[in-house]
């Protein structure tokens, strides 16, 4: 597996300004804290719900994507989790804009755009929840900084910091089928600086996503290997202005399917963030990102390799400029620009089922670049607060190809597509009323802007016997959509109600023009309506906690797309809802039952193929054995339901089954 070192840069920026103002702190004492500048006066007018650390730590699987799963709204293009799906499938989206591998939505770590530059997926298995303080999630297109992805919203993943972080902790656990997870932490404090330093090591056999009734002799289970290595360190600069950094590495093996159905995903990411708190508020942040995926298609009548996909080397960077001057009589104010550039291509050897001897070369890719300027303000006016920010993007789509030879060297195809670039504007719009009582009415407006990936755009593919073309022509998906919401929060309660309109002109989908021919195109949009329902409700040491996502979703198609005009978009259910009781009497004891359910759904864009809904129940248990030794206990499917998770003329993919864990955790 490739090794790509990478070199920071330090990132050098006039903040003396800031540091003058900030001087006035008390005592000039110095004070870090890891995290960026605060959400902007008036983020509460947009639908955002927040995980906690408790609730993220207290996750059945040990999984982020399974975190994200109790928010009413996401889902993954498939229901499978981040050890049993193909790795280039697992787009995060929001509000039933799904049909699609690639993320609708945009996935920020400290700031950092999570999409792999080539495929646009999220590589959930490198996101250790308890790496994790604080998770939000703001349903709705546009945003400030990297806006240009945010179509169907936003996902803010925060680090923990040294308050949420034991000085030393680790876990260990085995589920019942041998799978091991694996996680050692260490943040020391560093002077007036924190640091911290995470490994972890999930592997096994895994299980069998192929139904018993289907199986052959070359059916093997999912099995899986995954490492993650992440350091962080934050450090003062001067009084009230502080550096962060953050190096990570990771890498993935799966098999899924047949013997020799492998997969690998490698990535090497950093990023360095300086954040300055004063009269002026300034936040600075560059990061850089290697990436690389390697796939072996295996033949589903032979069992035998017809595809190497040996290697997908991308490349990503960028960065982003904030400013923030001190609030007036106009409000509050911020203004910055953004940058993001996404490189890569795919090298891949086709080979005959018959004979196994190589009979065509191929390599596609390309860049996508992105720079954006964006502004903002909100004000209050008494118990009314406005805010709105508007974005302009300049993006292009550069140095696309698509070259095939065959075993002697020959060319056969060279094709080399046009460069294209143009202006975009997008952005939002909100307002809140404090009614009272703990009542808030909100309304949004919002457009946003997704640029198909090099993947979309490039690189064509065959699932036996469908082929799918690429389209180096397709053009960015454009995003309008309003809603309208009411949020309660009393002493023992909450409730947050949004109904929403959307539209997403351009949708990007795998259009069918055959039985066995299928091209990426633009429809003409896909329009969702809905409502979303987050809730909690607090009693002693319970909390029971509710999400609940109705969409009536729709395509809107003419041309070659006509036939779909009125369909469900595929993979995209009409009822997400979930639904967690948890108990914690007191520090470190803790129990927690949640039950998910997920609507039917469709393979393909010809409403066929269903997917039937599944209704899963989930456990988590945590008991003190010592004063810092602690039982975990886990639970996943408990009720063995049969979760579909591809249908493909009635060849099917399963979910997790019924696995129970046990380990368990310490904390020095």
């Amino acid at each position: 597996m490739r090794r790509t070192i990478i070199l920071i840069p330090l990132l050098a920026l006039p903040f003396s300004a800031a540091a003058q103002e900030a001087d006035t702190l008390e005592e000039n004492r110095i004070v870090v804290t890891g995290e960026a500048l605060d959400e902007p006066e008036g983020a509460e007018a947009f639908a955002t719900e927040d995980i906690d650390r408790d609730a993220i730590l207290a996750t059945p699987s040990g999984r982020i994507d399974d975190v994200l799963q109790t928010v009413a709204g996401f889902q993954q293009f498939r229901r499978s989790d981040s050890r049993s799906a193909n790795p280039s499938a697992q787009g995060a989206t929001l509000r039933a804009l799904g049909g699609n591998a690639s993320s609708r939505a945009l996935v920020l770590l400290d700031g950092v755009p999570l999409a792999d530059p080539f495929f646009g997926y999220i590589p959930f298995f490198a996101i250790a929840p308890e790496r994790l303080g604080h998770i939000a999630v703001t349903r709705g297109g546009g945003s400030g900084a990297f806006g240009a992805g945010a179509v169907s919203g936003t996902i803010a993943l925060d680090s923990a910091g040294p308050a949420d972080l034991a000085p030393f902790a680790a876990q260990a656990l085995v589920n019942d089928r041998g799978d091991t997870e694996a996680w050692v932490q260490a943040a020391p404090r560093l002077g007036d600086g924190f640091a911290t330093i995470a490994v972890r090591w999930d592997c096994g056999d895994g299980f069998f996503t192929t139904p018993e009734d289907q199986r052959v002799a070359a059916t093997v289970p999912a099995s899986f290997d995954a490492r993650s290595l992440e350091a962080r360190a934050v450090a003062p600069l001067a009084p009230g202005v502080e550096l962060q950094a953050r190096l990570a590495m990771f890498e993935d093996e799966r098999t899924l399917r047949f013997d020799g159905a492998d997969s690998s995903t490698s990535g090497q990411d950093a990023s360095v963030r300086v954040v300055a708190r004063g009269a002026w508020d300034v936040e600075a942040l560059a990061y850089v990102q290697a990436r690389d995926f390697s796939n072996v298609v295996i033949s589903s009548s032979r069992f035998t390799p017809v595809l190497d996909q040996r290697k997908t080397p991308g490349t990503g960077i960028g960065g982003k400029i904030e400013i923030r001057p001190p609030e007036s009589a106009v409000g509050s104010l911020r203004f910055g620009v953004d940058y993001r550039r996404a490189s890569g291509e795919l090298q891949e050897d086709a080979i005959s089922a018959f004979s196994g001897a190589l009979t065509e070369r191929r390599r596609t890719g390309g860049s996508n670049d992105d720079l954006g300027l964006f502004a903002g303000w909100s004000r209050t006016f008494g118990t009314m607060t406005a805010t709105t920010t508007i974005r302009a993007d300049r993006w292009s789509i550069a140095d696309g190809f698509y070259r095939a030879e065959n075993p002697a060297g020959d060319l056969l195809t060279d094709d080399r597509f046009a460069d294209r670039s143009d202006w975009d504007v997008s952005g939002r719009a909100g307002l809140r009323w404090e009614a009272g009582g703990g009542l808030a009415v909100r309304a949004a407006g919002y457009r946003g802007l997704r640029v198909p990936t090099l993947n979309e755009l490039y690189r064509p593919f065959v699932i036996f016997p469908v082929v799918t073309q690429a389209n180096a022509a397709l053009e960015p998906e454009k995003l309008w959509g309003y809603e309208a919401g009411i949020d309660w929060d009393g002493e023992a309660a909450r409730l947050s109600l949004t109904a929403f309109d959307n539209r997403l002109d351009g949708a990007v989908a795998n259009v069918t023009l055959t039985p066995v021919l299928r091209q990426r195109r633009n429809l003409d949009a896909v329009r969702v309506r809905g409502i979303e329902l987050d809730s909690e409700v607090r009693f002693g040491p319970f909390a029971l906690r509710g999400s609940l996502a109705l969409n009536d979703a729709a395509v809107e198609g003419t041309g070659d797309a006509a036939g779909l005009d009125g369909r469900r978009p595929p993979q995209v259910a009409d009822v997400i809802g979930s639904a967690t009781l948890a108990w914690r009497p007191r520090e470190r004891v803790e129990a927690a039952l949640t039950l998910r359910h997920v609507g039917d759904q469709f393979e393909s864009d010809q409403e066929t193929d269903v997917l039937s809904a599944a209704t899963t129940l989930n456990a988590f248990a945590s008991l003190p054995l010592g004063a810092n030794l602690s039982l975990i206990l886990r639970g996943e499917n408990l009720t063995g339901e049969r979760i579909v998770t591809r249908n493909q003329g009635g060849s099917i993919d399963l979910g997790t089954p019924t696995t129970v864990w046990a380990g368990i955790r310490l904390g020095l």
